[in-house]
């Protein structure tokens, strides 16, 4: 009896549409959630991966002030080439739209109404940090200084990365703004505040039982519960959700933070989606169902945002505001999956410090799956990793094309030349029915560990898996069979095949370009796991935006061992990578690094 499908919601984090984003940025949030989101897929789950951009606050506002335009041209400016970006990396969404949409303003006055309403919302006078040059507000992460606790020169205003204590920006020694070196401005200033304390209890509890969370994230997040402060959750800005409370939504200047509206944004696309499908209630499945599976995905610097903050706003909401309905509280996150960060030269990467490479600039000269394949088996997964053009290049030649490329090739060239279709095979010795089995073990193997978020030793099995097949190849040689035994030479290369088969499928939420392309040289029809889409959404006022989407119900493939049929007819081979030159790309790319760092861009984290 098969099981029923699995609820799974694949939460990514928010890029902010103050920039285009780096390669450091899909590190964290871009490919580890979609390698998982297609593996789900294959297994036959019901996924519902959802993101777009965050487009309020002060990271979209300095970009906007620096190119002399408004907020909202901004956003919209950054929010299609974001989109154009993903989309060519492979991410298959099944919503990726916007924090501007009138769908994310309801949604999001609605859980802070309801907090406010449950008495978890109070209001508290502070010192805010304003820039001397704008008089904008400086959100807590727009402040650097030297932290008063350990000494760290580079801590935030509202956490410092080196202890993880929790910091006010007025706490900080020689405080500087991040956009222009100067000095904060602090003033007095009323405003909304998040009674984290009131949840210390329950969060505490939750997250020591939490024992399957990768080490990394769990001990953060302890740490930070001991010290709970009241959170503030409305900024001194014009540009944003407006705050739905009374004395408060009547001032022009005041707005709701963004890392507050952010996080709702995974609740408010997963009900868009629905609303698209004209299936308004279909996003309760995920959201009011203790059978679904949450994890989300982003950089270590926002693991507060998803284990502590965001937590206790569910807990607060309950089953309670417009959206609860009184029908069940909404889901907590299962699984928290923070990379590290990725560094260059040893240096955090940063579009403000002129540490980058951008995603787009990246994909117009490489394909996207050797980044992908870059990401997964050398990324920040558990520990900060430093990228650098020769590791990648030595990682696509020496692994990429060397191992699976070249086996693919060679495998494909000899059944195509000799007999372009499967050969049929004759009786399976005990080394090709040991390969059979063993390549077939992987989906097991290799599913278990990307279920737990373990990307890296995932891939590595595969490739693992891959030498083995060339060893096989290696050992039999039906290329010097095929003259005096022509059938056990088409037994070998139908071994061969029905092993490629099986890592075509093994790979391919790692490598979904290139299995598509493997998967049509094989001879089969269809889309194995591929193709997002652009689609115009029209919003209740006549306004439009566009989102990422895809109907992934049409794949073909499955996470089941080859079926591969003798008989099927091949295509004509092509390789699937490409050979890069070390000596040039290097030396092209540390100079067009060298031209990039002397002009920089307006940066934010992502929420």
């Amino acid at each position: 009896m098969s099981q029923s499908p699995r609820k799974i919601l694949v939460a990514v984090a928010w890029p902010y549409a103050s920039g285009l984003r780096h390669i450091g940025h899909v590190a964290g949030f871009g490919v580890p959630s979609d390698t998982f989101a297609r593996y789900h897929r294959l297994r036959g789950n019901d996924v519902l991966m959802v993101s777009g951009t965050d487009e309020h606050g002060t990271p979209v506002m300095v970009a906007a002030d620096a190119a002399g335009e408004s907020p909202r041209d901004t956003a919209e400016k950054f929010n299609e080439l974001i989109r154009e970006d993903l989309r060519d990396l492979g991410l298959s969404y099944d919503l990726f739209t916007r924090t501007t949409t009138e769908n994310h303003y309801r949604v999001t006055r609605d859980l802070f109404r309801t907090l406010y309403d449950k008495g978890f919302v109070i209001e508290r006078e502070t010192l805010g940090a304003f820039s001397a040059a704008t008089g904008h507000t400086l959100p807590d992460r727009y402040v650097e200084g030297t932290c008063p606790i350990c000494g760290y020169e580079s801590a935030r205003g509202d956490q410092c990365d080196n202890c993880g204590n929790q910091l006010d920006p007025v706490d900080l020694i020689d405080p500087r703004s991040r956009i222009d070196g100067t000095p904060p401005v602090f003033k007095t200033t009323k405003h909304l505040f998040l009674d984290l304390p009131a949840f210390k209890e329950r969060l505490t509890e939750w997250i020591e039982s939490q024992n399957h969370w990768r080490p990394n994230v769990r001990k953060f997040s302890l740490n930070f519960v001991k010290e709970l402060k009241p959170r503030p959750i409305t900024r001194d800005l014009d540009w944003g959700v407006p705050i739905p409370v009374p004395g408060y939504e009547e001032l022009d200047g005041k707005r709701i933070y963004v890392w507050f509206d952010a996080v709702i944004g995974y609740l408010s696309a997963a009900i868009e989606w629905a609303t698209n499908r004209g299936t308004p209630d279909a996003w309760r499945d995920w959201w009011q169902n203790p059978e679904a599976e949450h994890t989300y995905f982003m950089g270590k610097d926002n693991i507060v945002f998803h284990t502590v903050i965001w937590p206790s706003m569910l807990l607060g909401y309950g089953a309670g505001g417009e959206f609860g309905d009184g029908r069940g509280p909404l889901e907590m996150p299962d699984n928290v999956a923070s990379s590290e960060y990725l560094t260059m030269e040893g240096k955090k990467f940063s579009s403000s410090r002129g540490v980058q490479i951008l995603v787009r600039d990246f994909l117009s000269r490489y394909d996207p799956d050797p980044l992908r394949y870059f990401l997964s088996i050398a990324g920040p997964e558990t520990q900060d990793t430093d990228f650098t053009w020769s590791e990648f290049v030595r990682r696509n030649n020496d692994e990429l094309v060397a191992n699976w490329g070249n086996l693919v090739n060679r495998v494909l060239q000899s059944a195509y030349k000799n007999f372009r279709v499967v050969p049929e095979p004759g009786a399976l010795g005990d080394s090709d029915a040991a390969l059979i089995a063993e390549v077939e073990r992987g989906f097991d193997t290799i599913g278990s560990l990307i279920e737990s978020a373990r990307f890296k030793a995932g891939l590595q099995e595969a490739m693992r898996l891959a030498s083995l097949v060339n060893q096989y190849i290696a050992e039999h040689a039906p290329w010097s069979a095929l003259e005096t035994e022509r059938d056990r030479a088409g037994t070998i290369l139908y071994v061969a095949l029905h092993a490629i088969d099986n890592l075509k499928i093994l790979l391919a939420p790692y490598l979904p370009f290139s299995s598509q392309r493997l998967h049509e040289l094989l001879g089969y029809d269809g889309v194995l796991a591929g193709a997002i889409e652009s689609r115009v959404i029209q919003e209740d006022e006549g306004r439009e935006h566009t989102v990422l989407a895809g109907e992934y119900e049409a794949w073909v493939g499955s996470w089941t061992p080859s079926a591969i049929a003798p008989g099927q007819a091949l295509r004509e081979p092509a390789p699937l990578f490409a050979k890069l030159d070390p000596e040039k790309v290097v030396d092209e790319e540390l100079r067009r690094m060298e031209d990039a760092a002397e002009g920089t861009a307006a940066d934010g984290e992502d929420a």
